[in-house]
């Protein structure tokens, strides 16, 4: 490194941020850290509180407790919110006044929840799902015979339906596309999650359009375009979310579907490194297209790879996309992007699971998507991501067959 770093500072305590503290003291920094967070809790993991979090006793699923922070000598903030970054003076600027410098500063802010268009005002009994405070208050509305509304037919939506079905309550999906899942997921896929929801008694409703949505006294009632009326005891909004890139954009660095960071995961800023869900960075497994992924094995590449190169290593991302969701026994697994596929294969693996293989122009694989009870996809979905690291092209006959082992292609 050119200068001296003897005080890095991560503003954003999830999983992102915490993974780096603790990579920096992994790798040999002994510098000050000062881990930064604006709930009060320390940081948690996210996916639980759609699934085993929601329907258990609710408590964090904590990355760390407070004694091995301690151990690590990590300052971690909580319940303190950052105002601004002066790039200039190399300093944040907390809620309450204090201001803190820093010699590296990581942003690792993560995202919000997006708000449905067209709903005005706030209502107690309408919420969205990002923070362990949501779970909490979504628990507390689920019980047998209650009327939950879910709008959105993503993971979020449909992981939650999944734990309030085991919890008893009646539950309504709502999804404004053709079907669910339409970001990332095969059709194919998607069909056998929506069989299975509506096996579980989920009522899926499609094309559905929201014409108006207002509290009325303690039920929510949904007027549906086609003229349909519902009544919910609660409303929960799961239709994606947006990059918290307001501090960044504040401080004048580049923006393009979240923090702009080059490879390396460098904003525009030498000093200013941004990981996670925040941030879009060239992904060199796709020829160097942008990307934002929020997922929580991202968040602790990221979270390792912005350690090392806070240090000066200048290591660039080399991971391949990988996500998953668990409702009830089934489990679906994706590896790799599923744009410009040219050709699919279907490689059944025995009683209701299977895996999609998707090639594109030149014959290569680009991603692979799978789902079964268990861990039946597991394995092929993990050498899936190896052949398409390594830009494999394997002929689609062997794709397909079960008979042909996905580790002699990766050796081929």
């Amino acid at each position: 490194m050119n200068r001296p770093t003897n005080k890095i500072v991560i503003v954003g305590a999830g999983e992102c941020g915490a993974r780096a503290a603790f990579a920096l003291r992994e790798k040999g920094y002994e510098g000050d850290i000062t881990l930064i967070g604006a709930e009060p809790h320390l940081p948690y993991e996210r996916p639980p509180l759609s699934k085993e979090g929601l329907a258990g006793q609710l408590e964090p699923k904590y990355v760390a407790d407070a004694e091995r922070y301690q151990a690590a000598a990590i300052q971690v903030l909580t319940d303190t919110p950052v105002e601004a970054i002066d790039r200039g003076a190399k300093t944040v600027r907390l809620a309450d006044g204090r201001q803190l410098s820093y010699d590296r500063l990581l942003l690792t802010t993560g995202a919000r929840p997006r708000s449905l268009p067209g709903l005005s005002g706030t209502s107690p009994l309408i919420r969205t799902l990002r923070t362990h405070g949501d779970a909490a208050v979504i628990r507390s509305k689920i019980a047998p015979g209650k009327l939950l509304a879910i709008i959105g037919g993503g993971f979020i939506g449909l992981e939650l339906a999944a734990t309030a079905r085991k919890l008893g309550a009646e539950i309504v999906l709502l999804e404004g596309l053709p079907r669910i899942l339409s970001r990332g997921v095969p059709e194919e896929i998607a069909d056998v999650v929506a069989d299975r929801h509506r096996l579980e008694g989920v009522d899926i409703r499609c094309n559905a359009r929201i014409a108006a949505i207002k509290q009325r006294e303690e039920k929510v009632e949904i007027k549906l375009a086609d003229g349909g009326i519902l009544l919910a005891d609660l409303v929960v909004v799961g239709i994606g979310a947006v990059p918290n890139t307001a501090l960044a954009e504040a401080a004048g660095l580049a923006i393009d579907n979240g923090i702009a960071v080059d490879g390396t995961l460098c904003t525009s800023d030498p000093d200013i490194f941004a990981a996670g869900d925040c941030c879009s960075y060239p992904l060199g497994h796709y020829d160097g297209r942008r990307v934002r992924l929020e997922a929580w094995r991202n968040a602790q590449d990221q979270g390792t790879l912005a350690a090392a190169n806070l240090l000066g290593a200048g290591e660039t991302i080399v991971s391949v996309p990988w996500f998953w969701s668990d409702q009830y026994d089934l489990t679906l697994q994706i590896a790799g992007l599923a744009d410009g596929v040219v050709t699919t294969v279907r490689r059944d693996l025995g009683i209701d699971a299977f895996i999609l293989f998707h090639l594109d122009a030149s014959g290569r694989l680009i991603s692979a998507s799978g789902i079964g009870r268990g861990n039946a996809i597991a394995r092929d979905i993990r050498l899936a991501e190896m052949l398409i690291a390594a830009g494999k092209r394997p002929h689609p006959q062997a794709l397909g067959s079960i008979d042909s082992k996905l580790k002699a292609l990766l050796a081929a």
